[in-house]
């Protein structure tokens, strides 16, 4: 019957283990949505206090990165000799497509996005302290005792007296269940309801029960008054969380700026593919001409070498250009969060649509626009902020510790053992006091309190030295953009000069009265000068993009493209 019992146990347990892996295999997809659910709701309603944040975040990536909808590539490009085969067949990515790619599917901006949440995720944490928080336990024992037993029995005249073992067994078993409560400005309220019983299976069937309901509550005076530590830990991380929103809503302007500048900066590289092939073209036609002129005796043999020279360092200019090229675009696919097996190229369109649009704007008004719109900057002055605050909770932690404390319990009735063991109103004891500390040591506090003063001083010349820092990133960056325009400007002309040089010395070459080396630098300032200007003119782009970012007015939408300024002016 033993070995019964023992199958039976076992079987029981197995099935308690059973459903509580059920039960908890339910309840871990519940957890998740409750996290996301509260995680989502903070973001939500914190999102309108910080413009051009998303309005739509999330974490999930639930869409799987497709390119089967973008235009395919169908034309061998010659500037590329043998890797233009590599393209066809390639998807074409316009600049829209590739931040869209970017926003979804970047790693780096996966990872600033679950920052974000998770900074969202510890806020609800801080905000459950001042939440009734409840709490249980419950606990179960059974008992077994051998105890010596005395037996005398009387037979006539005989008296005998036996020893015997006899085993006394018990159940006990206790509950408690617990609530806390921070109360804001009020104090902090702790409940207990306990329950105890303990019956006798064997011997004395006796069973006693017992149960009890207690509450205290404290509220500091003085030192710490209203809880003051705690409330500031919970108004630090609301703060905190209005900081990090704020941060990543100016990460996604540089991220977008980042992706433009890599993206513009790969066509460049691409055009000056087409460039040095045109060279070399030309640097042959050149050199075959120069042979045919040589044959003739009308050529030195020092200029034919010069030309063949030059044909060989266009040549190798070209290879170089395409490894460049090649290489920018692996790079970019990994910033857009693809993998370098993809095969895409990005739209020529898109540099060929490029134009100077240079803001009207002055560069004292755009520090004022700056130094009122950047929200790095908004984050420090509120950090100073903080620092205000932790001074005078510091002096507040030099006071004497004051708490009123008052506690109050109900027991049951201990002659009552039947039934349950509910706590009697009529059986209730209470206390109320004051506890004080004088705090006769108080280095500690004492230098907490000097921290934080330096820690104050300290945080608000981080603020004068980030107003200078931005006054410089938007004066550099106005520099850079009148120095852009300029240098547009100068290669346009740049390039008409050297068309010109180029058509000149054909024409003298081909009467005979020009040297090599002229044709050489002729031909080498024309290609430079065509690099120039795609560079100038992606520089300028690029340049307008960080001069609005560093105002802090670029305006970020959904899918991580930008809304043109038209009219600085009005801003």
């Amino acid at each position: 019957m033993f070995p019964v019992v023992k199958r039976n146990a076992r079987s029981g347990l197995l099935a308690g283990v059973s459903l509580i892996l059920v039960l908890t295999g339910c309840t871990v997809n519940h957890y998740r949505k409750s996290a996301d659910r509260q995680a989502y709701a903070v973001i939500t309603k914190k999102t309108p206090q910080v413009p051009n944040m998303d309005p739509h975040f999330t974490i999930e990536r639930t869409n799987n990165l497709s390119l089967e909808g973008f235009p395919i590539s169908t034309n061998v490009p010659e500037a590329l000799g043998a890797d233009g085969e590599q393209e066809r067949g390639a998807r074409v990515l316009r600049l829209e497509d590739a931040l869209a790619i970017a926003v979804g599917h970047s790693r780096a901006y996966q990872a600033r996005k679950e920052d974000l949440y998770l900074a969202a995720l510890g806020l609800t944490a801080t905000r459950h302290q001042f939440t009734p928080i409840f709490s249980g336990s419950a606990s179960s024992e059974f008992v077994g005792i051998a105890n010596e037993v005395t037996r005398t029995n009387i037979i006539g005249a005989n008296t005998n007296i036996s020893i015997a073992f006899v085993e006394d067994d018990k159940v006990h078993g206790s509950g408690s269940l617990n609530a806390e409560w921070l109360i804001r400005d009020v104090g902090k309220l702790t409940t207990a309801f306990t329950a105890d019983f303990l019956r006798f299976v064997t011997g004395d069937p006796r069973m006693t029960r017992s149960s009890a309901l207690s509450a205290q509550f404290t509220r500091p005076l003085l030192r710490d008054a209203g809880f003051k530590a705690q409330m500031e830990a919970l108004t630090q991380a609301e703060r905190s969380m209005l900081y990090t929103l704020r941060d990543f809503t100016r990460f996604r302007r540089d991220f977008s700026v980042g992706i433009a500048t890599a993206y513009f900066n790969v066509l460049g590289n691409r055009d000056a593919v087409l460039n040095n092939f045109l060279n070399l073209k030309s640097s042959r036609k050149n050199a075959e001409r120069t042979r045919s002129l040589a044959e003739e005796g009308r050529v030195t043999q020092s200029d034919l070498g010069r030309l063949a020279q030059q044909e060989l360092s266009a040549e190798s200019s070209w290879i170089n250009a395409i490894r460049n090229y090649k290489q920018s675009l692996d790079d970019f696919k990994l910033q857009l969060g693809l993998t370098v097996d993809e095969s895409v190229i990005l739209d020529d369109r898109e540099l060929a649509a490029l134009q100077i649009h240079h803001p009207e704007i002055a560069v004292e008004d755009s520090i004022k626009v700056a130094l009122a719109s950047r929200l790095d900057y908004m984050n420090s002055k509120a950090q100073l902020e903080d620092e205000d605050r932790g001074v005078k909770l510091a002096a507040n932690f030099l006071k004497p510790r004051l708490d009123f404390a008052s506690s109050v319990t109900v027991n049951s009735n201990p002659s009552k053992n039947t039934g349950v063991p509910l706590p009697d109103f009529n059986r209730y004891s209470y206390s109320a006091g004051l506890d004080l500390d004088p705090a006769f040591d108080r280095t500690k506090e004492r230098n907490s309190y000097r921290q934080a003063l330096i820690t104050r001083d300290r945080a608000a010349r981080a603020v004068e030295q980030q107003a200078d820092e931005i006054k410089l990133q938007v004066r550099d960056s106005w520099r850079s953009l009148d120095q852009a325009k300029r240098s547009f400007e100068i290669s346009e002309i740049g390039v008409k000069l050297a068309e010109r040089r180029v058509e000149e010395q054909t024409i003298l070459w081909e009467l005979s009265r020009s040297k090599a080396q002229d044709q050489v630098d002729a031909q080498n300032d024309f290609v430079n000068s065509k690099n120039q200007r795609t560079q100038a003119l992606v520089a300028h782009t690029i340049a307008r993009l960080k001069f609005w970012n560093n105002m802090g007015i670029l305006y970020i939408k959904e899918r991580g493209q930008w809304e043109e300024i038209k009219d600085e002016k009005a801003r």
